[in-house]
């Protein structure tokens, strides 16, 4: 079952083409992860879900209901969207980060309910931040830091979240715990969660489908084990890479690579 799909879209920039008539089905209650040199149009395709983008053409549904006809705060109830290096205003605790979660929830008048509350405390757990929610967040590691906004988008309690390179200047404990958390989010809750990563062999490991993008164009899709191989990451990153199964043969490691000297690639 689909939990966004993509109807013959194209995304300019000016007069910059970023994604050229693109259909893409995401799975329901899975991990997606995007893939893609820099400029492919990864982070252009979430922002466009999100409808921060406006497309030239073409259609998206959520859960097969066209996001034309979607208030934005009814879009905020159904995907919560993590951008690529968000900014924390100075002197905001976690607790106090994480509440903004809940505001496409709020009435025009009212604070929070009890169930805002039980919201907010309840993701703070959840993402093992209990004993920092009163600390301010610029006083947190970067690991922390990406848990306390991730906390955020869990708040807005949608049944799909998406995060633009949420471990990117993370060490890789940093990243194994992050990409760990949205794991046994999605195990837990049957979130679908749709994911833009750089380094691939974490993209291999975490995704249930992996989709991957050149040019705003889709090269290939499904798992990781089916269709990362050497001809597609030719394809895609132009390099030359030497490949192995993992320990539990479901995924596919990228050991070693060299630029692709063959020229008909890039």
């Amino acid at each position: 079952m689909e939990a966004i799909s993509i109807k013959n879209l194209s995304v300019c920039y000016e007069n910059n083409i970023i994604i050229e008539d693109m259909d893409l089905s995401i799975p329901k209650g899975k991990i997606s992860i995007i893939i893609g040199a820099n400029g492919c149009g990864k982070s252009t395709l979430l922002k466009t879900i999100s409808r921060i983008n406006k497309p030239k053409k073409g259609d998206i549904f959520i859960n097969n209901k066209n996001i034309k006809k979607i208030k934005e705060k009814e879009i905020a109830k159904k995907v919560a969207f993590l951008p690529q290096g968000p900014v924390c205003p100075s002197g905001l605790t976690v607790r106090e980060l994480v509440a903004f979660g809940r505001f496409p929830h709020q009435k025009i008048i009212g604070g929070f309910n009890s169930h805002d509350k039980e919201v907010i405390e309840g993701v703070i757990q959840e993402t093992g931040l209990s004993e920092f929610a009163d600390k301010e967040v610029e006083n947190l590691s970067g690991g922390q830091r990406q848990r306390a906004w991730i906390a955020l988008v869990l708040a807005q309690e949608t049944e799909i979240i998406m995060l633009d390179e949420p471990t990117t200047y993370l060490d890789m404990s940093y990243q194994l715990e992050v990409l760990e958390i949205l794991k046994n989010l999605n195990k837990e809750k049957k979130i679908t969660v749709v994911i833009v990563l750089h380094e691939l062999n974490n993209a291999c490991r975490f995704a249930d489908n992996i989709i991957c993008l050149k040019k705003g164009k889709i090269i290939c899709e499904g798992k990781p084990i089916d269709v990362i191989n050497k001809e597609n990451l030719k394809k895609i990153y132009g390099i030359d890479a030497r490949l192995k199964k993992s320990k539990n043969g479901k995924y596919p490691i990228c050991v070693e690579y060299e630029l692709f000297r063959g020229g008909n690639e890039k």
